[in-house]
């Protein structure tokens, strides 16, 4: 008898990830990657829009976070679309939205094109990038799936790394930094999007879209899901830190000028973030859950006591914990929320995962962009880091309190 689904009709089969396979895994992988590279392609950027619009530390953030609009608009009206369309239109409908973002950074000539530009981005990387996790978990065969999870924040965080990897060297050695970027990037979508058009379709039964917004996790599931949904919070907080202020912590504290060399540093996280899921495979979800909240904590000691000292070493260090802890938490939470979702909705599940991550990659850097307006930025960086700990340790006792395997099922380490 099949599944059935909320409406009491069969839910929709996918087809066997043979069909796909390591391509179609490939592609899947680089539409995650090549989503969130925009989302950091900015990164280098910020200081030089800052100086060329004239806008306050508070208007940088909320640059970085304004992006969260997108997210959560997607995520909450359109996170069921690929449950009920089909992956394949629904990524290469994020594709779409990403080149659209970068066209309107390409014409940018005041703030206003700048916060659309991030208000698409962020809604290319909600809708494309639920799809996607469940398209790389369709192509892989059902004994393997439970590397999906790693290999979909490989790729993630490959992504992250390639934004500042490409606007870097460009904003400090290239003509017109501004644009330049953008329309290179314009051109990772357009292969990509070629790459996905040879992609078979995994949704083999569809059904009419809704767009009524739902969180959509399973009832029985809440309680366990908060713990992996706080681990993304946090981790994707650290993630945010670097992303939004790392150039400016690094020119204000280490006073280090070069945005090439900066991006350098923010780059540690993502490709030691990366490194780090592809090396840890065989670690339980459970386990690398817990290892990326413990780490948390040490990676944002570390990341105040470098700015106290000005020491590049010390921050090289902490910057490397802080990479285990981004990827670990969110590869850990991811898994975990993954192993809570019915097949038929599974995209749905890390969408709602996602919005915790999206919320955490946003807000803890707008209060502390509020903060260093308010009092200065080295009390902002301690509360910040404070407040991020603090969570992490609020889910670390969470997941205990919800070890046991029979109330969260396929948790047990």
């Amino acid at each position: 008898m099949a599944p059935m689904a909320d409406d009491g009709r069969p839910s929709r089969t996918m087809k066997a990830p043979q069909e796909g396979g390591r391509s179609g895994r490939l592609a899947s992988g680089a539409v995650v990657a090549v989503l969130f590279m925009g989302s950091t392609l900015l990164t280098p950027l910020y200081d030089m829009y800052r100086t060329s619009y004239g806008f306050s530390a508070l208007v940088l953030v909320l640059l970085y976070a304004i992006y969260v609009v997108g997210n959560l608009t997607a995520l909450l009206f359109l996170g069921r679309l690929a449950d009920q369309i089909g992956r394949k239109p629904v990524v290469l409908t994020g594709l779409a939205l990403a080149a659209i973002s970068a066209a309107l950074f390409l014409c940018a000539h005041d703030l206003g094109w700048l916060f659309a530009g991030r208000v698409v981005s962020g809604l290319a990387v909600g809708i494309g990038s639920g799809a996607a996790v469940a398209w790389i978990t369709e192509f892989t065969p059902a004994e393997r799936r439970m590397r999906a999870a790693s290999l979909m924040t490989a790729f993630n965080f490959l992504g992250l790394a390639l934004g500042p990897a490409l606007a870097g060297p460009l904003v400090q050695y290239a003509p017109d930094p501004l644009r330049l970027p953008f329309a290179i990037y314009l051109i990772f979508l357009a292969s990509v999007a070629a790459l996905v058009l040879f992609q078979p379709e995994t949704l083999s039964r569809r059904s009419s879209p809704s767009f009524a917004p739902r969180l959509g996790v399973p009832k029985g599931a809440r309680l366990a899901f908060a713990a992996p949904a706080a681990t993304g919070f946090a981790a994707m907080a650290v993630v945010g830190f670097y992303a939004a202020l790392g150039p400016t912590t690094i020119q204000r504290d280490l006073h280090i000028t070069n945005r090439a060399v900066a991006s350098l540093v923010i780059d540690e996280l993502f490709i030691v973030a990366a490194l780090l899921i592809l090396a840890s495979q065989r670690l339980s979800p459970r386990k690398t859950m817990l290892v990326g909240l413990v780490a948390t904590p040490v990676g944002m000691a570390l990341l105040v006591l470098s700015q106290r000292l000005g020491s590049m070493s010390v921050l090289m260090f902490g910057t490397a914990v802080c990479g285990a802890a981004g990827a670990f938490g969110y590869r850990g939470g991811l898994a975990v929320a993954n192993s809570l979702a019915p097949a038929e909705r599974r995209a749905e599940i890390a969408s709602v995962f996602f919005i915790c991550c999206f919320c955490g990659n946003a807000l803890p850097v707008i209060g502390a962009g509020a903060l260093t307006q308010a009092t200065n930025a080295h009390l902002a960086d301690l509360v910040f880091a404070g407040v991020v700990s603090a969570i992490a340790a609020a889910a670390l006792l969470l997941a205990f309190a919800t070890r046991r395997s029979e109330e969260v099922p396929g948790l047990a380490a």
